[in-house]
């Protein structure tokens, strides 16, 4: 990692993991993204799988899987003999990926209505518990991952998993807002109904909020 790809140092060190178990890509996930969110890590920074591995005290393979989860989310972008580099889209871009994401999202709640089992949605009313236990807490970064993880179990329960991959966290982040949940809940409540015309509104309705938002910050 270059001395300038971090703006401060990561919430976890080799030093404070004296005696204690070694981080797992759970541990390490959360905390790396919540910094990418946060601007802790600069957009378009660069850094390598042995920086971060002696920043977190794991192996390069821990480090691997982590990044790996964050490329599927398009956070971090992912090259052959590259750095990682934390994701920086520009305003074209930005603008093509929300055009994908609608018509994608779209299909996503369409298929959930289908296929959608009760222990799915209780999951998903307990992801979306977490994100407003964070917005009330005012957990800025955490709440945008778990707003993030909402969309892609949803991808995950419509049974498709190309359409997990998808820029969300770059919108929420940018967005901030703080009203996902109550529209996260009621899609959920739309699809256990199995009410697709409703879903397919509410989540239009939903993307409407984010790209207004995220315009508008631009």
């Amino acid at each position: 990692m270059t001395a300038h790809a971090l703006h401060t140092p990561f919430p976890f060190t080799p030093l404070r993991l004296v005696g204690k178990p070694k981080l797992s890509v759970d541990d390490i996930y959360p905390a790396l993204f919540d910094a990418i969110l946060e601007q802790r890590i600069a957009p378009a920074s660069r850094f390598t799988e042995e920086s971060l591995g002696q920043s977190f005290g794991v192996s390069r393979s821990v480090i691997r899987r982590v990044l790996a989860r964050l490329s599927h989310q398009q956070v971090i972008i992912l090259r052959p003999n590259h750095r990682a580099q934390v994701a920086a889209p520009d305003a074209q871009q930005t603008q093509q990926i929300l055009e994908a994401r609608r018509l994608t999202e779209i299909t996503v709640v369409q298929l959930a209505c289908a296929q959608a089992k009760p222990a799915q949605i209780r999951q998903l009313r307990e992801l979306i518990a977490r994100e407003r236990d964070c917005i009330e807490r005012d957990e800025r970064g955490p709440a945008i991952r778990l707003s993030g993880e909402f969309h892609l179990q949803l991808a995950a329960i419509a049974g498709n998993a190309p359409l997990a991959q998808l820029a969300i966290a770059q919108f929420e982040a940018k967005a901030c807002t703080y009203c996902a949940w109550q529209e996260h809940r009621a899609i959920v409540d739309a699809v256990e109904q199995g009410d697709t015309g409703k879903a397919v509104a509410l989540m239009t309705q939903h993307l409407d909020h984010l790209e207004a938002k995220l315009l508008r910050s631009n």
